[in-house]
């Protein structure tokens, strides 16, 4: 693939990431969006539909991953690096799914920034930001 074309695609990734953020309020429910944006320690968690909730969340994750793979494999299309990211994505959801639904069924108050950290890794492309470094630096010393 020529080198302008493949810059062209990973800009259009990014591009779909952005645009997911920008439009987070049309496309998902998550009552927690308008939620931490106010002065949320003080306040009392907000209602929510829990099932449609980690569906949406999840939905959002795994939209997320597939671009963020997507990005991946065009800046290195290394099938080993690409399946490591399989893996460590799934892993991820896992252990990021259990600890949002935690906070999301015992919400308290003095949980409520450790819980909007954790929410962040599930909705923000945030292991992208991570994995783009480790694998540039993975391939320097390869």
């Amino acid at each position: 693939m020529p080198k302008m074309l493949k810059y062209f695609f990973i800009f259009l990734l990014f591009i779909l990431l952005v645009l997911i953020r920008a439009y987070e309020n049309q496309l998902f429910y998550d009552p927690y969006l308008t939620f931490f944006k106010n002065d949320y320690l003080y306040i009392d968690s907000p209602r929510r539909e829990v099932l449609k909730l980690v569906f949406f969340t999840s939905l959002r994750f795994w939209l997320n991953t597939v671009i963020s793979l997507g990005i991946i494999y065009l800046c290195f299309t290394d099938w080993s690096i690409i399946k490591f990211s399989i893996l460590l994505y799934a892993v991820s959801f896992l252990a990021l799914i259990a600890v949002f639904l935690y906070f999301v069924i015992n919400p308290e108050q003095d949980d409520y920034y450790l819980f909007f950290n954790f929410r962040r890794f599930l909705i923000q492309p945030v292991l992208l930001i991570l994995l783009l470094p480790a694998f540039y630096y993975y391939n320097l010393n390869k």
